[in-house]
């Protein structure tokens, strides 16, 4: 007998799902589930992974100390700085030792710059013994003397009327060699001989930026031992030691609690002679010295600066040979940008001016 209603549906058909057949929405649930677990897992095998491959292959702690293989920027031809609008600087190549050959560029006073047009590398050497101040620019790890944040401070010293030479160590930038501590101090030993045999009485001071801070330290107290004080040396973005520069640096913060960190993380850079004792080295050092620090300094947190400063006043004992300036974090410099700070001119001017007393 024909229902009243027409064709009757069943329970299954209502509701739009076939009988025998299960719903999608439950299964694809389960395989995001699937996927979620096991990307979980993943993360976590990696992250304890990690520190065994540091203390397994110690080489590691090297490449992420130095990272001189991130050549950045790119597609930059460091053999042509006009191409960075840098139009009164040289590119050279210095042999510091056998086998190792350094990218160099020598940039000189600004007011110079028409003068400079189409001159050759011996007029360029020539130059350094005109008087004007001298500094010599050690980078930070990673990229090369290219970097944006490096082109900056050249230009800054440029336009104050100093010459700069800004080096890339060995295994940077397209300078030979595998880096090390002794053979970057080496590096920034040899350029510094290099231009007092050709500065006359100018004076010849240091800037290190960061690791480069390190490299000034170990450099100044080398030239110590040879019975020679750097005129002067600004460290900017300084570290106490890269021991404690590595605890304090924003990848350990992920592993600080991790059971046995410095076994793992710390113990590896000694054993790949990395120390860079910049609070040992001020001990010793005797040059006038300016410190440079942003209080919102994301990579080498500023207590690390006012230690150093704190060490350098007692050793010295003269608060006219050791100033420390810090930059307010609002500015928003953070590691790299202190070199947008408009009065920094006039703080390196002064201090400059001061070595002369």
């Amino acid at each position: 007998m024909r229902n009243r209603t027409g064709v009757r549906h069943s329970k299954e058909q209502r509701f739009g799902v076939k009988a025998g057949v299960p719903s999608a929405q439950p299964k694809s649930s389960s395989c995001l589930m699937w996927w979620i677990k096991r990307g979980l897992l993943a993360v976590c095998l990696i992250y304890v992974s990690v520190p065994f491959m540091m203390r397994l292959f110690p080489g590691i702690i090297k490449h992420l100390v130095y990272s001189h293989r991130v050549r950045v920027p790119f597609f930059i031809e460091l053999c042509q700085p006009a191409k960075l609008y840098l139009n009164h600087t040289v590119n050279m190549y210095l042999t510091s030792e056998q086998g190792i050959s350094l990218g160099v560029w020598h940039t000189v006073p600004e007011s110079q710059w028409k003068e400079a047009q189409g001159k050759n590398l011996g007029w360029y050497q020539k130059s350094l013994g005109d008087g004007c101040p001298i500094v010599i620019y050690l980078h930070g790890n990673g990229g090369t003397r290219a970097a944006s944040n490096r082109v900056g401070v050249m230009n800054v010293l440029s336009a104050m009327g100093y010459h700069v030479l800004a080096l890339d160590y060995r295994g940077f930038g397209d300078s030979s060699g595998e880096p090390t501590e002794v053979g970057l101090t080496t590096d920034a030993l040899y350029l510094y001989h290099w231009v007092k045999a050709r500065s006359g009485n100018s004076q010849v001071i240091f800037w290190g930026h960061s690791l480069g801070t390190g490299v000034a330290t170990n450099t100044a107290v080398k030239l110590m031992e040879q019975g020679i004080v750097v005129d002067g040396v600004i460290i900017e973005g300084s570290f106490t030691n890269i021991r404690q520069e590595g605890a304090n640096h924003p990848f350990a913060w992920y592993y600080l609690n991790f059971p046995g960190f410095e076994y793992f993380f710390l113990d590896p850079m000694a054993e790949n002679d990395l120390f860079f004792p910049n609070d040992e080295n001020l001990k010793r050092m005797r040059s006038p010295l300016l410190i440079l620090h942003a209080e919102d300094d994301h990579i080498v947190p500023i207590h690390m600066a006012q230690q150093l400063y704190e060490i350098a006043l007692t050793a010295q004992k003269s608060e006219n040979r050791v100033k420390m300036i810090q930059f307010n974090g609002s500015l928003g410099y953070l590691h790299n940008g202190l070199y947008k700070d408009p009065h920094l001119p006039d703080i390196i001017r002064e201090f400059v001016h001061s070595l002369a007393r």
